[in-house]
């Protein structure tokens, strides 16, 4: 392909990526691929060509083989997990970053990608309101890009862990214990394995909105010290996927400000961004973060606008990660790095080379503006009260625990019989299995302290209000079908 085919086919593929878009919203349009397992092997040669093929042949190929086996995170009935992030401004910002092959290692590979990275990250901070120590302009603290929450956390734990080796020497690797609780995300028990570190998930209680409590804390880190057990970081949260849960950073903050050499990494993947909206600091533990997190992870690219994938992590001491990470050998020595005017950040993350993330953020800020993030924000949680409320007044569903920012965990639950718990389980398992059928929604599902339920997120740019009642219409009509089932055949 020459410039000007590369030109031709470039119009084509942004006039059918509009066309995608245009399709969904249509409310019939699928959410959820209706392929079955295999199909792609089935409709594909065994082996590669032999000769290069014609472009429109591979073009066309990728509208009638590929896009039938998408799930589409973008869809404005998209109620699963938490949000992709999908703005036409990070789409552009990537073409441009993969039309530079830059691997970004260190500061000469291409000056503009880790400058532009150390300013987004400083100018992301200030919109989420971290405090200055957390800037690259501090010299002390900093951000960097991750690919996800799940590698901001390993890193986090990576440098959590040499910091307390380099502060107890004496203390055996097999005795370190990582803390998450019941309601984290996997990326910490995922972190300790990887590691070879034991992991202990501390309780959290539904009267406490699953959050966890510095009184729980203290009684685990007591418990693990009369063991000879040295827990030496604690993954708390900021919006568990489970529920949307906020752990009390304000009391284990303080516990763990008491351990000497004991890191507290505060994983806000998706609640992180409501940061930006003032009247939602005092609810996500703004106060508490910038007063005891050594480090704090959100993610751009669900609730932040920018399209997958851009985690970003910031760490009050950047000494810790480049204690932990700085391999230099000769090929990779640089004037500026040996000078210490650079930043090289290959040495923040455990990769050697690393894509231009910046350039899709920096679209987006721009495009946007702090302003515009909290107008999305904003109305993604307005619209989840929408939600909210219809749940409240319905007889067949309700709300498991009090919504979060732009989540809400739901359940079938009959007001006019009585059920065992075991039985309101089964019950809703049979409504999960009815709505996880219908292709014109996507939810997920999860389990608080024993009780099965339906998790709704709401975080697309194309939701509006009338897919949120759709989105009722169609939970509603399949809670009362499984009511009807479950009652003409009860389990044995």
């Amino acid at each position: 392909m020459d410039i000007e085919e590369f030109r031709r086919a470039g119009y084509q593929a942004i006039d059918r990526i509009c066309d995608m878009y245009y399709a969904m919203q249509d409310s019939k349009r699928p959410v959820v691929s209706q392929a079955e397992p295999g199909y792609l092997r089935q409709a594909l040669p065994a082996s590669p060509p032999e000769k290069g093929e014609d472009y429109a042949l591979i073009a066309d190929d990728y509208q009638k083989l590929i896009v039938p086996g998408l799930t589409l995170w973008q869809h404005p009935s998209f109620f699963a997990y938490f949000p992709t992030a999908s703005t036409f401004e990070a789409i552009l910002g990537d073409l441009y970053a993969t039309s530079v092959p830059n691997p970004g290692f260190n500061w000469s590979c291409s000056p503009a990608s880790t400058e532009l990275e150390a300013v987004v990250m400083d100018w992301s901070a200030q919109m989420l309101g971290l405090d200055p120590a957390f800037y690259n302009t501090s010299g002390v603290g900093g951000g960097v890009l991750q690919t996800t929450a799940s590698d901001s956390a390993l890193v986090a734990i990576v440098a959590a862990r040499a910091r307390y080796t380099s502060l107890h020497p004496s203390v055996a690797l097999e005795d370190l214990v990582v803390y998450t609780t019941t309601q984290t995300h996997s990326l910490g028990a995922k972190a300790a394995l990887v590691l070879g570190l034991a992991c202990r998930s501390l309780p959290v209680k539904a009267e406490e909105n699953f959050a966890l409590r510095g009184e729980i804390l203290k009684v685990a880190l007591k418990e693990d010290h009369a063991k000879g057990k040295r827990p030496f970081v604690l993954v708390a949260t900021v919006g568990t996927t489970s529920s949307g849960a906020v752990d009390r950073i304000d009391e284990i903050g303080a516990v763990v400000s008491e351990v000497p050499g004991m890191w507290m990494h505060v994983d806000a993947a998706w609640a992180g961004i409501a940061l930006a909206c003032p009247e939602y600091r005092e609810f996500c533990q703004l106060d508490a973060i910038n007063t005891y997190a050594d480090s704090f992870c959100t993610n751009f690219h669900k609730w932040g606008l920018v399209n997958f994938d851009a985690s970003t992590l910031w760490v009050r001491n950047r000494k810790h990660l480049t204690d932990a990470l700085d391999i230099t050998p000769e090929f990779l020595r640089t004037k500026h790095g040996d000078a210490g005017t650079v930043i090289d950040y290959r040495n923040w993350h455990l990769a050697l080379g690393r894509r231009f993330r910046s350039l899709k953020v920096w679209f987006v800020l721009r495009g946007y503006g702090v302003e515009g993030f909290r107008t999305y924000i904003r109305r993604s949680i307005g619209l989840n009260e929408t939600f909210a409320d219809l749940v409240r007044g319905s007889s067949v569903l309700e709300l498991v625990t009090t919504p979060s920012l732009a989540l809400s965990v739901i359940r079938v639950s009959p007001s006019i019989s009585k059920m065992s718990a075991q039985e309101l389980n089964v019950l809703n398992r049979v409504f999960w299995s009815r709505v996880s059928s219908r292709p014109e929604i996507y939810l997920t599902q999860t389990d608080l302290n024993g009780v099965f339920c339906v998790r709704f997120a709401v975080g697309s740019l194309m939701t509006t209000e009338e897919h949120i009642k759709q989105a009722f219409n169609i939970l509603t009509e399949e809670a009362e079908e499984a009511l009807r089932l479950y009652h003409s055949t009860p389990p044995a």
